[in-house]
């Protein structure tokens, strides 16, 4: 069986509501269509820092692009076998906060770009996108934008 791993980097983005924005989408898994909530993220390019690819994947998978990072989540590693491959992901996010909200519809290069699948999702808060989010992975990371927040005390900024 082929081995795959690669490395990808994401954001917990909070608006000054509270709000943490979450992508939407359908996916064919295993001929089965499939309802997914998730934190934007995506590969980590070459020569690229995982701050950067954060920044860059938040802004391509969800139409907002003024964002700036307010705290390093860390990293935890992803491992799945599919029918094809064993994959090994390092995930590393970023809590990050909405500095100029965009209006409208996100653009993208073409309406077949793998990031127009997606939809762009706004959680009334962190504690209700922990519950939101499909995967534990991202669950986990959305928790720690959660202690990273009451660490900082209630109703302070991100």
């Amino acid at each position: 069986m082929r081995e795959r791993e690669y490395a990808a980097a994401g954001g917990v983005v909070l608006d000054d509501g509270g709000r943490v924005l979450l992508i939407e989408r359908w996916v064919m898994r295993s001929d089965e269509l499939r309802h997914e909530i998730r934190l934007p993220k995506g590969h980590v390019e070459p020569g690229e820092t995982h701050a950067e690819a954060a920044l860059r994947e938040t802004c391509e998978e969800t139409g907002y692009c003024g964002v700036e990072i307010v705290a390093d989540l860390g990293e935890a590693l992803s491992e799945w076998t599919n029918e094809f491959e064993h994959v090994r992901r390092t995930e590393h996010y970023f809590l990050m906060r909405l500095v100029d909200p965009v209006r409208g519809e996100p653009h993208f290069s073409s309406p077949d770009a793998e990031e127009a699948k997606f939809v762009p999702r706004w959680a009334p808060d962190l504690a209700s996108a922990v519950d939101a989010l499909s995967y534990d992975s991202e669950r986990r990371f959305a928790q720690r934008a959660l202690q990273v927040m009451s660490h900082r005390g209630a109703g302070a900024g991100a």
